[in-house]
């Protein structure tokens, strides 16, 4: 018996029919899409309500056409990452640029091609290039770069990455072309590098490849294999040039501050001896401006004073021998300076007695004493002016 039949008591009744008892069971599913089918079958050309008609019909293709729309609409949400912009195309012509965040769009009709805007990209080139001396260098670039418009880095050119290659190798190729192999291999390296950055960015300006170079890498060169030798040699060769340059600049740093040492030393003395012959100069002005009344008062007296004080000064600075001129006997005694200069050696010297010491020290005093009287009035009137 089935669950909806009637049973034995005859009190259980159709639940569609809105009759029933206590015990019903599940509904029937056939007659559940026989009654939606005949609600909407009558829109889409189906079977009137109230008659039974075969299979689904045009009810069945409305549910499948509702489902399909929801299906429809579920598939076109789709999410742009932080990162990205959404290139979105109708029918393959450009619409607008999705932001970040949550979008939909219309399934089968538009398109979204993510482009990263933040990403760092790099491409390299390398090969063998002829440099403006003629010679052949192996070099290789590295260039990084990121996109700035996605718009015009998908649709300014075919491939915007394949053209930033190709600029890079024309740049790299022009500039290397227009150097020499000593400045690609060896100090010009980051001038070469800066050139080809600055040549890349004139290629690639007017195809508006929505790209901006972030940074160029000058990655290696080097010669052809053939010529290694010989280049190893140039580099050592730059090398103790650039050894003996450091080795003359540490020189010269040493001796420089020593020849400033001397000569502020010899300016300093120079001004101290000035300085002293002034204080002397004036001392002397001073001294005589002093002593002239003393000599106006007594001029004999003076010069006499003046004479024996300047004899004491040239005497006193120069050998002293004593000589015994009586009687035409020309005999030195007392060799004073050699004596001084044999003191403590084994060399004996005779002294006379000391009545010839009182002897010769009477005759030096009474030779002294003429010798002033005669020739002071000489002196006096070679140095001074005696008032006349």
């Amino acid at each position: 018996m089935a669950w909806n039949e009637p049973g034995n008591n005859g009190n259980d009744k159709d639940p569609w029919n809105k009759k029933g008892g206590r015990d019903q069971g599940p509904p029937d599913l056939d007659e559940v899409f026989r009654k939606f089918s005949n609600k909407f079958g009558g829109l889409f050309g189906g079977n009137k309500p109230g008659k039974e008609g075969g299979g689904l019909g045009g009810a069945g293709l409305s549910f499948i056409l509702i489902i399909a729309v929801i299906v429809w609409a579920l598939s076109g949400i789709y999410t742009v990452k932080e990162a990205e912009r959404g290139i979105v195309l109708q029918f393959g012509k450009f619409e607008r640029i999705a932001d970040p965040g949550l979008r939909w769009k219309m399934t089968f009709i538009e398109t979204v091609l993510p482009v990263d805007i933040e990403a760092v990209r790099s491409l390299s080139t390398s090969g063998f290039m002829l440099t403006e001396d003629e010679n052949v260098v192996s070099v290789e670039f590295q260039v990084q770069y990121r996109v700035i418009d996605p718009y015009l880095y998908k649709f300014s050119v075919t491939n915007a990455d394949s053209s930033l290659e190709e600029a890079l190798e024309s740049a790299l190729r022009y500039v290397v072309g227009h150097s020499k192999m000593d400045q690609v291999l060896t100090n010009g390296r980051e001038i070469v590098r800066q050139r080809t950055w600055d040549e890349l960015n004139k290629i690639v300006e007017p195809y508006n490849l929505g790209l901006i170079v972030t940074d160029v890498n000058f990655k290696d060169s080097r010669p052809p294999a053939e010529v290694k030798d010989a280049f190893d040699d140039a580099i050592a060769a730059q090398e103790d040039e650039q050894r003996f340059i450091r080795e003359a600049e540490a020189y010269a740093r040493e001796i420089e501050p020593r020849a400033r040492g001397q000569v502020t030393r010899m300016t300093q003395e120079a001004e101290g001896y000035g300085e002293r012959i002034i204080l002397e100069s004036q001392g002397e002005v001073a001294r005589f401006e002093k002593l002239l009344p003393q000599y106006q008062a007594a001029k004999r007296v003076t010069r006499e004073r003046l004479y024996i004080d300047a004899m004491e000064e040239v005497l006193g600075s120069s050998s002293k021998v004593l000589v015994d001129v009586k009687g035409g006997n020309n005999m030195m005694y007392l060799p004073l300076d050699k004596i001084m200069e044999k003191q403590g050696t084994a060399t004996r010297v005779a002294l006379p007695s000391s009545s010839d010491i009182n002897d010769l020290r009477n005759k030096v005093n009474t030779s002294r004493n003429s010798t002033v009287n005669s020739s002071s009035d000489r002196f006096g009137a070679d140095r001074f002016n005696d008032g006349r």
